[in-house]
C-alpha cells in the first residue's frame, strides 16, 4: 500500500447540509458524538496503511485544516502525512475547482511527483467501513485502468448516483451519472451477478457507484491531461472512458451511507444507537476510527435516566431523562430537561461556573440546554445556547423552513439549531 495516494475530494459548498455547513467544510462537519466526517476515510486510509493522504477543500476549510493537522500526526520517521490542499488561483488556474476531476487536476502537478502506481480517490461525506487492500489488490488482479467500489442500489435512491451496467467479468460496460425517467429504467440489471439472491436483487435492481475509484497514476493523469473540458469524474471522466479503458467493478458488501442531506445525516447519526447491532459501529479494535485526542474529564451524569443513547465525554447531565440520542463532547443539560431522538453536538470550550453565573445574573444564557427544556426529533449545533423551558418539537410539523435570524432552520422535518445560536427562555419551535 505504500504504492498508492489517496486522495479525499472535500466537496462542494455543501448546501444540502446546510446549515451545518454554514461554517465548516462538509468533511468537518461532526459525527457520532466526538469524530468528523474526515475522519472516516482517513481513518479507513491508515487503517490499510496508506499514509500519503491529501485532502481537497474549496469552502469554510478552516475548521478542518484545524482539526486535520491537531489530529493526524506521523512521526518524523514516516513519509506519511494528511494535508489539505485549498483551492486557489495561479496564472495557468485562474478560476476555482469546476468539479471533483477538476480539483484533482489542478493539484495534479505535485501528486506527480509522488513514486506511486494507483491514485485512490475517495470522498470525505460517507459514513463506512472499507478495507482498501481488498479494494486495490482486486484493481491490480484484473489489471484495471480504473476499479469503482459498487453497492446494490433500490429504486427510490437510485437516481442519486451514478448507476452501471457490468459483463460476467466485472467489466463496466455502460455507466450513467443521475439518470432519471426512462433512462434510469433502461439502467435496471440483475443484480444477481453481485451475489445477491433473487429477493435481494428485486429489491435493488440497480448497481450504483458509491464515488470511491482506484486509477493507475498514468491512466488518469492521460485522461485529465487530454480532456481538460471534464471536469467531474461521475458525470464525464468516467463514463467517457468505459469504451476504451479497462474499468472494472469492486462489489463493497459492507454498510455504506452517503451523508449529503440533513435527512440522511441525522438517521445514519441515531442508527448507531441501534441495538443489538448498529450497521456501523465504532467499536472494531482491527479497525479504529481515530479523532482527536481532547483529553477531556469523564462525563458527570447527576440521577438521570438515559436508554438507548450515545454519551462523549466531559458532559455535565442532571436529573434529565434522555432516550435515543447522541451527545457530543463537553455537552451540557440542565435539570427537568427530555431529549429525545436528538443530536446535540456538544461544544467547543467550557464555560467556568463564575462566568455561567454572571450570564444568569446578567439576563444572559450560558451554553447548554438549560432547565425544564424538551427537544424531540432535532439537531442542535454546537456552542448553543438553549434558554430555560424552550421546547423544540416542531410543533406544526413544517417540512422545510429558514428561520435563520431566529437561530434555526428545519429541513426535512428536522429542526437544526445553529451553532453558537440563543433561543431565549420559554420560546417554542
Amino acid at each position: 500500500m505504500k504504492r498508492v495516494l489517496a486522495i479525499i475530494l472535500g466537496g462542494g459548498a455543501g448546501s444540502r447540509l446546510y446549515p451545518l455547513t454554514k461554517l465548516r467544510a462538509k468533511p468537518a462537519v461532526p459525527l457520532a458524538g466526538k469524530y468528523r466526517l474526515i475522519d472516516i476515510p482517513v481513518s479507513n486510509c491508515i487503517n490499510a496503511e496508506i499514509l500519503k493522504i491529501y485532502v481537497l477543500t474549496q469552502f469554510n476549510s478552516a475548521s478542518l485544516n484545524r482539526h486535520l493537522s491537531r489530529t493526524y500526526n506521523f512521526t518524523a520517521f514516516s513519509d506519511g502525512f494528511v494535508e489539505v490542499l485549498a483551492a486557489q488561483q495561479t496564472t495557468e488556474n485562474p478560476s476555482w475547482f469546476q468539479g471533483t476531476a477538476d480539483a484533482v487536476r489542478q493539484y495534479l502537478w505535485l501528486f506527480q511527483d509522488w513514486d506511486v502506481d494507483e491514485y485512490l480517490i475517495l470522498s470525505g461525506d460517507h459514513l463506512y467501513q472499507m478495507d482498501y487492500t481488498d479494494f486495490v489488490r482486486r484493481h491490480r488482479e484484473t489489471r484495471a485502468d480504473i476499479t469503482l467500489s459498487v453497492v446494490p442500489m433500490d429504486e427510490k435512491r437510485a437516481s442519486s448516483f451514478g448507476l452501471m451496467k457490468i459483463d460476467d467479468r466485472g467489466r463496466v460496460v455502460d455507466f450513467c451519472e443521475k439518470p432519471k425517467g426512462d433512462e434510469l429504467k433502461q439502467m435496471q440489471v440483475d443484480t444477481t451477478i453481485l451475489g445477491l439472491n433473487s429477493e435481494q436483487a428485486k429489491e435493488s435492481p440497480y448497481i450504483a457507484s458509491m464515488g470511491i475509484y482506484v486509477f493507475k497514476k498514468e491512466v488518469l493523469n492521460t485522461l485529465l491531461a487530454n480532456n481538460p473540458e471534464q471536469t467531474d469524474f461521475g458525470k464525464e471522466i468516467i463514463p467517457s472512458s468505459a469504451k476504451d479503458y479497462n474499468l472494472q467493478a469492486y462489489l463493497f458488501k459492507g454498510y455504506w451511507e452517503d451523508i449529503g442531506t440533513i435527512e440522511a445525516f441525522y438517521e445514519a447519526n441515531l442508527a448507531l444507537n441501534r441495538q443489538p447491532s448498529p450497521p456501523f459501529s465504532f467499536y472494531n479494535e482491527k479497525a479504529p476510527i481515530y479523532t482527536r485526542a481532547r483529553y477531556l474529564p469523564p462525563t458527570k451524569v447527576l440521577n438521570s435516566n438515559i436508554t438507548e443513547s450515545m454519551i462523549s465525554e466531559g458532559c455535565i447531565i442532571k436529573e434529565c431523562r434522555i432516550h435515543n440520542s447522541i451527545l457530543g463532547i463537553r455537552s451540557r443539560v440542565e435539570a427537568d430537561c427530555v431529549i429525545e431522538d436528538t443530536m446535540l453536538m456538544g461544544s467547543d470550550y467550557y464555560e467556568s461556573p463564575e462566568i455561567r453565573a454572571s450570564y444568569l445574573t446578567e439576563g444572559k444564557l450560558p451554553i447548554g440546554i438549560g432547565k425544564g427544556s424538551t427537544i424531540r426529533r432535532a439537531i442542535v449545533d454546537k456552542n448553543a445556547r438553549i434558554g430555560k423551558n424552550v421546547t423544540i418539537v416542531n410543533k406544526e410539523n413544517i417540512e422545510e423552513s429558514n428561520r435563520e435570524n431566529e437561530g434555526f432552520y428545519i429541513r426535512n422535518g428536522i429542526v437544526v439549531v445553529l451553532k453558537n445560536a440563543t433561543i431565549a427562555d420559554g420560546t417554542v419551535i
